[in-house]
């Protein structure tokens, strides 16, 4: 699945750069955002049909809050490690790398709290984060635990990359990956303006 995910990538990559006028390609995003929204309907499909889910969810209790914060906790310590390579504040790069992967947002929030430079290294560095998800969510279901699936993904586990952590896994994992993406796309805004007035 991986290599498949990275051919489209790449196909899409050169067919918008030397086929697709700027209009047609400006347009895709509406195509994108109606693609995502039938392949989360389908996970919610698969979801359902598993009826004991609920109950296992359940009986997981707070361990399932240990991913979560497992995620961030790692995010955080490799932005730190990070910024210390390219010579960032560590305000800075705990603040970008609380960004969990939400490329858009936490653009955004700290170009208005530090400057463009900034806002777009964020950005760069959030939308790899989900480009290297994407990539090895199904290489790190296949050898190692299904729930690490979950890591890469960050706060993009509840839409763009469930699809993917779906697949590659259970309806279990996959209920789970969406409430952490839950959690943590909710605690970006709050944690980017945090790190960054440290």
């Amino acid at each position: 699945m991986s290599i498949t995910i990275v051919i489209s990538i790449l196909i899409g990559i050169l067919s918008g750069y030397f086929f697709l006028s700027p209009g047609i390609a400006n347009s895709c995003e509406t195509f994108i955002s109606i693609a995502l929204a039938v392949l989360i309907f389908s996970v919610g499909i698969d979801i359902s049909s598993n009826k004991d889910l609920v109950k296992n969810l359940k009986e997981k209790g707070f361990r399932l809050f240990l991913i979560p914060i497992s995620i961030i906790l790692g995010s955080l310590t490799g932005g730190y490690i990070s910024g210390l390579f390219f010579n960032l504040d560590y305000n800075v790069s705990l603040s970008i790398s609380s960004g969990f992967g939400w490329y858009s947002l936490s653009g955004i929030i700290l170009s208005k709290l530090a400057n463009a430079e900034i806002g777009t290294i964020s950005f760069i560095s959030n939308v790899f984060r989900e480009l290297i998800a994407v990539i090895s969510i199904p290489f790190v279901a296949k050898y190692f635990n299904a729930y690490s699936a979950i890591a890469p993904a960050g706060a993009t586990s509840m839409d763009t990359t469930l699809p993917i952590i779906s697949k590659a896994t259970n309806s279990e994992v996959a209920i789970v990956a969406f409430c952490n993406g839950v959690i943590l796309s909710g605690l970006v805004p709050i944690l980017v303006p945090f790190f960054y007035s440290l």
